[in-house]
């Protein structure tokens, strides 16, 4: 069996995984690295390259940056390292010009089972909807985003507790190990595609942002508990409190609220002990561990202590 020339895109240090797993994958020879510009980044605001940049560096990969990804000389530069096949992996979308052009195409990992939780952030919908499983897929890619033909797949159980943080390794180990069977099969051509079957894309996986991040105190306390654990430990859940923003990294629910929220507006707090109540529109939220702008993390404990005036007559918004 000849050795498949893999060319590798990938970015964030999800992806660092499966290029260590490439490089020991005995089907395959890494002959290039794609990732993204340096940026600046970091409280010194210095230019910092992606964690894909510095694994290839340590390797002595040979690493291209293109601003462009349409860009001629770089177009040029990936054909003339013969590529068999390109892998990606946390990379942006890629024109057709690149993922056409070896011969095998392109492959890339996604962290969830396609068809369902398309998208950018497939771990953390699975976690904020409440999955009790979700897994890794290997695709072709096509002209449509997360819709080619389907390679392999492998199912991830999520706890009941777990946030994202918690089975962010689990799935880039499991997917790294799942790109590597991938390759492996499309060197002795064990595998071939599946058509996706469109009808099973239930769920939507989309970009993160301030806006589809923020609390909503309107919705009941177990659907606010998934949503901070799926955003845990970033972006965070967040919201307001007293015109500082606030965010939320661990919590709890409980199905009935004290007798002093009783009626009390979603978002109001309320103080026992060590523990801290938040009006939902069913049941209470209790936040474990809380930060505000500017401030460290704090277990809910620590934060009444310094910050419980702060919650004298003033609403979680």
């Amino acid at each position: 069996m000849s050795k498949l020339r893999v060319v590798f895109f990938g970015t964030p240090d999800f992806a660092v995984a499966s290029l260590a797993a490439l490089l020991a994958e005995p089907s395959c020879e890494v002959v290039g690295v794609v990732t993204a510009p340096d940026r600046i980044a970091g409280r010194g605001n210095q230019l910092t390259p992606s964690p894909i940049k510095e694994f290839a560096l340590a390797h002595r990969l040979p690493i291209s940056q293109p601003e462009k990804l349409k860009d001629p000389k770089f177009i040029e530069a990936l054909a003339a390292m013969r590529p068999d096949l390109n892998a990606v992996v946390a990379f942006r979308m890629l024109p057709e010009v690149v993922w056409a052009l070896p011969p095998l195409g392109s492959v890339n990992l996604h962290a969830s089972l396609l068809p369902d939780y398309r998208g950018a952030a497939p771990i953390h919908w699975a976690v904020i909807n409440g999955e009790r499983r979700t897994g890794l897929t290997t695709f072709q890619l096509a002209h449509e985003i997360d819709t080619g033909g389907i390679l392999l797949q492998r199912e991830v159980a999520i706890p009941e507790s777990a946030t994202t943080g918690d089975i962010y390794p689990i799935m880039q180990q499991q997917g790294a190990d799942l790109l590597a069977a991938t390759v492996r099969g499309l060197a002795d051509r064990s595998i071939s595609p599946s058509p996706q079957n469109g009808a099973l894309a239930i769920h939507l996986a989309p970009k993160l942002t301030p806006e589809n991040t923020r609390i909503d105190w309107n919705r009941p306390a177990k659907d606010l508990a998934q949503f901070v654990r799926g955003l845990s430990p970033s972006p965070a859940a967040w919201c307001m409190l007293g015109g500082q923003q606030m965010k939320l990294f661990r919590s709890d629910s409980a199905d009935s609220m004290p007798s002093e929220l009783e009626g009390a507006t979603p978002g109001t707090p309320f103080v026992a002990g060590k523990q801290l109540f938040v009006a939902t529109a069913r049941g209470a939220l209790l936040p474990t561990v809380l930060q505000l702008q500017g401030k460290r993390q704090l277990p809910v404990a620590d934060f009444i202590n310094g910050y419980g005036q702060a919650l004298t007559n003033a609403t979680f918004t």
